[in-house]
């Protein structure tokens, strides 16, 4: 796709334009947001700190009135054991403070004087509770606000005892002040919490206790009064996970299964977006602020703003909670954002077109330049015409173009120049098909064709059958290589077989996409040759070396051992001869001596078996890498198995070092490979391949050689001294690998293939670790 110059200049202007006031726009807006999003947070922290102190100033007053009554308790001010005077006692504690549910004091002889609001017959109630001995009584008076009895009467029925309430107990331990956990009052069925403090007749003696109990709903009037933007909350959480305070009252109440009321958790609660924000704070059954945090989270595709206040103090671990939603702080300017968008959108336009009048103005030499230009390229134009009146820019244009025009008409000559005259063969191949395009006469030379057969011709039609395909010119590749460098054989048109070498180069366009390939070919026939011969002249000096060593071992050892050898033959018979002469002699000593003749000539007829057969000592056994012992034989076998048109693979995977003497398996290694290379030579139906595989099993590396050949004759025992299939083979090879793994503590046995050929396996133990010195 061609893209307008004027086009281009038109909407360049107008998105200049466009960017230019968006960036204005979005500037201020990000700015403005961030200032408005910093003042929530703040107004949210200042909300959570004026929690915090109310609820502290809310509940203060408890802990004076409930210090103050135990302290005139201890002093003896009040007699705390005269229920009439600590009833008015707590009574005009109880009017001073309108937060507070009620006053009480508990004994350690199960007393009890309580003095609570009430709903009628009078606002007050006194509960006292005397015990003398196992006498108990309860007596319940109402009163007014002049603490004048408005009725009286005794309850038979009430079981209370003060001694056994959660905040008599926890006082009575702690001996100091002490908060309750928020709970549901009983009688009255709303929030509240109890404060206790310890009456003391002497130091760690408790006489009695006095609490207070304090409704706390005021506290979530005063988070119900808070203004957080549009929508915004306020909560108090207990570190137990409780919500003690929440704008609506009714949210806070639960009702366990046996009717017992009590707070609703912050993972139950029925404010998904309190329970959004701060479900998450539990931990393991409580929750820990230590600090002061602000944070976002979303809900239902919102963004919300939160802060979470540290506890009160240790005495009152309860966390104060805020969230409101983003929008209600920026909602405004998002509005002006978008109003701000459209109006830089219809500047943005009417640019455009005021832009698209100049362009095509400015343009119109341009357009003549590229008609000029194109009519040059297509040869319908001489570029020594006369440049019609432009600007002084595109005249030095035209001029860099004709000189450009020159030196890619001289590249070409010199290039075809370079391609018919080189002294290798040259062709170009298409890089989808792999048929030739363009070769040279050196291309021809080679591979016997002329031009005209060669362009009827793909480059795989050239490759020997018998090699694998050559699949560089695979046009259902995903990815085609940009170069290659390969040797294979091809066929001559006269049927002739060669081995070249060639190197391709992908030639793209200025689209980055390819042409096709500039393929050199040399014929490296007569080096492959020299090489093969060079090979096998290495095995044959290899094996005549072993040989000449081996005879002159054999030699030496003949004529060290054949000279005592001698001297015993001819001492034996010169005994002999005396016995003989001796009247009498005894028959068993000439038995002897006849036997002791006859092996020392067994003796030199085994020496002469040397000159023929060399039994190879142990040597000296180390630890070695068994996988790079196979890698390097493979290497030295290469020769011979692509003289045979023979593939060989290891696929050995991770092996632990053996211990063994290298030299000796790597003799087996060789002798086992040449067998089955030896063995596929002459199958010429399939797919030759020898294949090494490894495992590791108790202590030792089985090694397995197999080929896919025409297998091994049942009838022959392989392992036995002079047993071959080979015309003129020895019949020791084998013999000779097994006394090799046997002497290293291995075994070698022979398995058939399936569906055909032969399995060679032989085993060695694995290295033992070394042991660190101490």
């Amino acid at each position: 796709m061609r893209n307008s110059l004027g086009a281009m200049l038109a909407i360049g202007l107008a998105g200049l334009q466009f960017i230019a006031v968006l960036a204005v726009v979005f500037s201020s807006y990000v700015t403005s947001e961030r200032a408005l999003l910093d003042h929530a947070r703040d107004l949210l922290s200042d909300i959570g700190t004026n929690a915090i102190e109310h609820s502290r100033g809310f509940l203060s007053p408890a802990r004076g009135a409930a210090e103050l009554s135990a302290r005139l308790a201890e002093d003896r001010v009040i007699a705390s054991d005269v229920p009439e005077q600590l009833e008015r006692l707590l009574f005009q504690q109880l009017q001073l403070a309108p937060q507070f549910s009620g006053l009480y004091h508990g004994t350690e002889t199960g007393g009890f004087v309580y003095v609570m609001r009430s709903e009628g017959p009078a606002p007050f109630r006194t509960k006292i509770i005397r015990t003398e001995g196992e006498t108990r009584t309860t007596e319940l008076i109402w009163r007014d606000e002049n603490f004048a009895v408005v009725e009286r009467r005794m309850d038979p029925e009430d079981t209370y005892d003060p001694r056994t309430r959660p905040w008599y107990v926890l006082a009575r331990d702690r001996l100091t002040t002490v908060w309750t956990d928020p709970y549901i009052f009983f009688s009255s069925q709303r929030p509240g919490i109890t404060l206790a403090s310890p009456v003391l007749d002497q130091p760690g003696h408790v006489r009695g206790i006095v609490g207070v109990d304090i409704e706390i709903s005021d506290i979530s009037n005063f988070l119900a009064r808070l203004r957080i933007g549009d929508s915004g909350q306020a909560l108090i959480i207990h570190s137990n996970g409780d919500v003690i305070a929440h704008p609506n009252k009714a949210l806070l109440k639960t009702q366990d299964a046996d009717g017992t009321l009590r707070f609703a958790n912050i993972r139950d609660f029925e404010d998904p977006i309190a329970r959004a924000a701060f479900g998450d704070l539990m931990d393991q059954g409580t929750i820990s602020v230590d600090r002061e945090t602000l944070s976002q989270f979303t809900y239902g595709g919102e963004t919300y703003v939160s802060v979470v206040m540290p506890p009160i103090n240790e005495n009152l671990p309860w966390i104060t909670a805020a969230y409101a939603p983003e929008s209600d702080f920026t909602e405004v300017i998002k509005l002006n954002r978008r109003t701000n968008i459209w109006i830089a959108a219809l500047v943005a336009a009417i640019t455009g077109l005021a832009g698209l009048g100049l362009a095509n103005y400015i343009y119109k030499p341009v357009r003549a330049f590229a008609v000029r230009s194109a009519l040059i390229s297509q040869g319908e134009l001489d570029p020594a015409e006369p440049l019609p009146k432009t600007y002084q820019e595109l005249e030095n244009a035209n001029t860099t173009l004709m000189q450009q025009i020159a030196a890619r008409r001289a590249t070409e000559i010199e290039y075809g120049q370079t391609f018919d005259l080189s002294s290798r063969g040259m062709a170009q191949i298409d890089s989808s098909s792999g048929r030739f395009l363009r070769v040279n006469d050196r291309f021809c030379t080679i591979t016997g064709y002329d031009t005209a057969a060669l362009e009827q011709m793909a480059f795989s039609d050239l490759v020997h059958p018998d090699d694998p395909p050559f699949l560089l010119f695979d046009g259902a590749r995903q990815s085609a290589p940009h170069e290659i460098t390969h040797e294979l054989r091809c066929l001559r048109h006269d049927g002739e077989a060669i081995w070249v070498a060639v190197n391709a180069i992908m030639v793209f366009n200025h689209d980055g996409k390819p042409l096709h390939y500039v393929l050199t070919m040399e014929d490296i026939t007569q080096a492959k040759q020299t090489e093969d011969q060079i090979a096998e002249l290495s095995r044959e000096l290899s094996n005549l070396s072993r040989d000449n060593t081996m005879g002159q071992m054999a030699a030496g050892l003949a004529h060290e051992l054949n000279q005592p050898l001698t001297a015993i033959a001819q001492n034996a018979d010169s005994a002999l001869f005396a016995v003989d002469r001796l009247a009498g002699a005894d028959s068993e000593l000439h038995a002897t001596l006849e036997e002791i003749a006859e092996q020392s000539m067994r003796a030199g007829d085994i020496i002469k078996a040397l000159r023929a057969f060399i039994r190879r000592d142990e040597g000296i056994r180390s630890d070695f890498d068994l996988a790079g012992l196979v890698e390097q034989t493979r290497h030295l076998v290469s020769a011979e198995a692509r003289a045979a048109g023979v593939t060989v693979t290891a696929d050995l995977g991770h092996l632990p070092p053996v211990h063994a003497n290298r030299l000796q398996i790597a003799q087996v290694l060789v002798n086992l490979i040449r067998n089955g290379i030896e063995a596929l030579a002459s199958d010429w139906q399939n797919d030759r391949r020898v294949h090494l595989s490894a495992r590791q099993e108790n202590g030792q590396v089985m090694l397995t050689v197999a080929d896919n050949g025409p297998g091994v004759d049942p009838a022959i025992n392989l392992f036995a001294d002079f047993a071959t299939t080979k015309p003129s083979g020895m019949g020791l090879g084998l013999s000779i690998c097994q006394s090799i793994v046997q002497a290293n503590g291995g075994r070698l046995w022979h398995e058939s293939g399936e569906p055909r050929g032969a399995r060679f396996s032989f085993t060695v133990d694995i290295a033992m670790p070394h042991k660190d010195a101490a």
